[in-house]
Formats: structure tokens, sequence, C-alpha cells
């Protein structure tokens, strides 16, 4: 008996729930009925107010549709539904869901007309409404809208919003958009002067441009108040802008270090020209595509794996053909630096060619997978999530090849070779072989550089060109053959470089850094790490 009796107050509570939903949405739809019997963009206004004051997140979507001029009426039953053109005839949807309820000519329907004001209107009305959301990150984002677009009409409903507000953090911006509002607002000089304090401690460029417009059109204590507020902000923002521009540096020492240093090794063991080691970075970019178009076309799931599979393969791809490139061209040329180098470039040439007839000579698509996707901010400083990847991605690559080079038998016999090559031969070491292997290390190094730079550059033919220059400027200046020079060098290098580029620009930048290279090695030829040995000091 008792079961069933509370099975029976059960449904009788839902019936009153569902009772109460209907009445609710029945309520809705006969205020926006009121539409249909509007006179004028001040009734229009009038039925908007009242939508808005029921606090229901439905009724964005017809507010939305009249914003955007898609609310009609039918003439035959006066009802309204969202509206959408093809052709002659309007596709038509209930408008407070998303079912369609059939199409109708466009001579049965009539849009409901609005102009700027009520625009406005409907804007406000929606700002308000995404006040109350349940999503924080959508009072968020309603905050710093109505802080970009100042209305004095805006002020009662962020009132009302601050004082239900429970995130900090939102209930801060909400405090910063009503101090805007305040500004653009008649309210006395007292209030006006306490919200450029609060919007000056916000510290940003939109503070700025908010303050630049209320200097502009203000006077007295308030004109002055915002003088000093940007004066300040603008100091701050000098320094931020500094922080910023030695974080591209770091990126951009980051992929340097990517690009040098596999060159770094096969030129300080082996004292070769390699011009195409740049081809060895493009090979692994064009590994990844074909990688990312596998994975499209037959995996699509495990497209946010795709670099994770492509850096094994792009290492095998590139140490391959850097160790044909080696056993076919270059081991017969040692001791004849210039013949050496025509021959790389040479082959350099050849494989850009190849390139161009399997893939075409446009650039080609590899995308970011989504943990490599969007940024973030620290402050004022914008940071990428593919920049800071591919720096961890670069450091952990010069950490595991400075274990192989100190804590490995492979290691120790290329540091040998590169000490004194005919003394490491006399011990038994089969330097020819040292070579080869070491020329296909550093090539694979350079194919993993391409996976990385395939997220922040163009994948073409072209792709390992830009780099080459740089990459030995990086390994003179850190010392040839030295890791830890290569690294130093590499961030260097990038930090001068994007320092100087607000100042002097991106050309005339690298004209000085390499001028400033060249002044360098007049008094340290060996670099910053000189390596010692008698062969090297010979």
């Amino acid at each position: 008996m008792t079961l069933i009796r509370t099975i029976g107050l059960t449904l009788l509570f839902l019936l009153a729930m569902l009772s109460s939903s209907g009445a609710g949405e029945a309520d809705l739809r006969a205020t926006i009925a009121k539409f249909a019997t509007a006179k004028g963009f001040s009734d229009i206004g009038a039925v908007v107010h009242e939508l808005t004051a029921t606090g229901d997140p439905t009724v964005e979507r017809p507010l939305s549709a009249l914003a955007d001029g898609n609310l009609y009426i039918r003439k035959a039953d006066s009802l309204l539904f969202v509206g959408k053109e093809a052709g002659e005839s309007v596709q038509l949807f209930d408008p407070l869901g998303s079912e369609a309820s059939g199409e109708a000519a466009k001579d049965d329907v009539t849009k409901i007309k609005v102009n700027n004001t009520l625009r406005r209107v409907i804007r406000d009305a929606l700002g308000t409404l995404t006040l109350g959301a349940k999503d924080s990150a959508a009072r968020l984002a309603a905050a710093d809208t109505m802080f970009k677009t100042p209305d004095a009409s805006n002020i009662e409903p962020l009132d009302a919003a601050i004082a239900k507000e429970t995130v900090a953090g939102v209930k801060a911006l909400l405090g910063q958009a009503r101090a805007a509002s305040v500004l653009v607002s008649d309210r006395p000089e007292a209030d006006k002067l306490a919200a450029v304090a609060l919007i000056g401690t916000r510290g940003d460029r939109d503070a700025v441009s908010l303050l630049t417009s209320i200097e502009a059109s203000a006077s007295g204590a308030v004109k002055d108040a915002a003088t000093a507020a940007i004066a300040s902000i603008n100091s701050t923002l000098a320094l931020w802008d500094a922080g910023q521009n030695i974080w591209y540096g770091i990126s951009l020492g980051s992929v340097l270090l990517l690009a040098a240093i596999g060159l770094a090794i096969t030129f300080g063991v082996m004292g070769v020209i390699n011009m195409a080691h740049g081809e060895m970075v493009m090979l692994g970019a064009y590994t990844t595509f074909v990688v990312q178009q596998v994975i499209r076309t037959s995996f699509p799931g495990l497209f946010d794996w795709s670099l994770v599979i492509a850096l094994p393969l792009a290492f095998l791809v590139a140490a391959f053909v850097g160790l044909i490139i080696e056993r076919g061209v270059i081991r017969f040329l040692y001791g004849r630096p210039l013949e050496t180098l025509l021959a790389t470039w040479g082959v350099s040439l050849i494989l850009q060619q190849a390139v161009r007839s399997i893939f075409g000579p446009t650039n080609q698509e590899v995308g970011n997978p989504s943990w490599m996707s969007g940024s973030f901010d620290i402050g004022q400083l914008a940071i990428t999530w593919n920049r800071l990847w591919i720096l961890v991605f670069a450091l952990t690559v010069f950490g595991m090849l400075l274990y192989v080079m100190k804590r490995t038998p492979w290691g120790l016999q290329m540091r040998a070779v590169t000490a004194n090559r005919r003394m490491a031969a006399s011990m038994g070491i089969r330097t020819p072989w040292v070579d080869a292997l070491t020329f296909a290390l550093g090539s694979g190094i350079a194919g993993i550089a391409g996976v990385a730079l395939s997220q922040i550059d163009n994948v073409s033919p072209n792709l390992g060109r830009g780099y080459i220059i740089d990459s030995f400027m990086v390994v003179v200046f850190g010392g040839v053959g030295n890791l830890w020079g290569t690294l130093v060098g590499a961030f260097s290098l990038g930090i001068v470089n994007k320092v100087l580029e607000p100042y002097a620009g991106a050309v005339l930048g690298k004209i000085v850094v390499l001028v400033l290279i060249i002044l360098f090695i007049q008094k340290r030829p060996r670099g910053l790490f000189a390596l010692k040995g008698r062969a090297v000091e010979a």
C-alpha cells in the first residue's frame, strides 16, 4: 500500500511539473505572438523587453532571428516562425525549438522589419539573457562584449548580474563592463572617476581604446584621469611587448635549434658543408603530410595521434636518404670542401624537383591536432600551443641527443672522431661508418624537425631553403660540433632577431644579425664554445 501511494505521489509530482512547464511555454508563445499585432518599432521593442523579463534562455532563438531579419508572420493564421529563405519559398521553423514547420511562399508570409535602434535593443536584451546563463564562460563572454560596447542602459542589468555572480573572475569583468557603461552615461563625475580608476587596473589594449575615446569626449577631472590612466597602461604594455618579443625569440630559437642541431653533428664530426640539410627538413614535413592524408582517408579517429605516428617515420625517411647521400656522394669528396658544397647543393635541387614532381609545387595542408591548436594568455602575453609544444619538443630532442653523445659507446666514438680522426682510426674505430651513421643521424633529426615545422610553416618544396642559412649561422656562432653551443646560439639569434624586428624590420634585422656574427667570428673564430682536441687545434 505504501509503495502504491509513493508511486501515485510521484506521478502527481511529474504531472505538476509537466503542467508547469507547459504553462511556461504557453506564456512564452503568447508573448511571442504579440509581434504579430505590434504596430511600429516601439511596440516591437516593448515585446522584446517583455520576453527578456521572463529570463528564459529559450527566447534567445526568436530574438536572434528578429535581429537578423529572419522572424516571419504567416498571414493565414498570424503565427510566428523563424524563417530561412530558399528561392521563392521560406522554410519555417518553430520559434522556441528547431523543429521544421513546413514551407510557405514568400507572398504568404510577412517579415518583421527592424531598424538599427531596435537591433541595439535586441543586442542589449540578448546580453542581459546571457548574463544569467548557467555556463560561466557564456557570462564571461557577455561581460566582455558589454565592456567593448558600453551603453548606459547596461548598468542596471549589470548591477543585478554582479549581485548574483559567484565566480570571482566573471564578477571582476562584470564590474569593468559596468564601469565602461558608467563612463558613457550621465552619472556624476565621482562615479566616472571611480570607473576610470577601475578600468585602469585592467591594463590591456581594450582599456586603452575605451579610455582614449573617453579622453576625447570628456573634460575636466575625468579627462585628466583618463589621460593619466592611458599613460600608466601604455608604460606597462611596453614591458609586456618586450616580454612578447622575447617569447617570439624563444619560439624562433626552438625552431632554429631543431633545424640546426642535426647540422651541428654532421658539420662537427665530418667537416661537411651539407647544403641539402634543409631538404631533409622538407622530407620530414612531407612525411607528416602523407601520414595525415592516410589517416584522414582511412583512420580519421587517429588524427590527434598523427604527429606521434609521423615522428619515427620522418626520422627513418630522412635518415635513409641521408645515408644514401653520404654513401653515394659525400664519402668520395672528404677533404674537398668546395666540391662537397657544390655536390650537396646539386642534391638539394634534385630532391626539391623530385618533391615537386610527386606532390606538386603548391603548398600542402598539414593540420594541427587538437592539443596543438589555440592559444592562452599569461598577463598580456599571447602564447600559442603549437609554439609551446615545439619548444618542449626541441628541448626534448636536445636532451636525448646529448644523452646519446655523452652516455653511449656510439656517442663516444663520434666525439673521438671529432677530436682526432686519425687517432680514433688507429684505436680501431671504423671512421667511415661513424661518418655514415652520423650523417644519417643528423639527417634524421632534420626530418623530425620537419614534423614540428609543418605545424607553423608552409609545407612546400622550398620549406628547407628558408632555414639552411640560419642553421649555418647558429652552428658557426655556437661553435662547430658543440651541442651546448648550438643551443645557446639558436636561442641567442632567435631573441636578437625578434628584438630587432620592431625597430629595424625583418630583412634589416637579419642583416644586422649577420654583421654582428661576422664581427664576433673575427674575435672568436671557433664560436662561443670551441671544441678541444689535437685535430681541432692543429
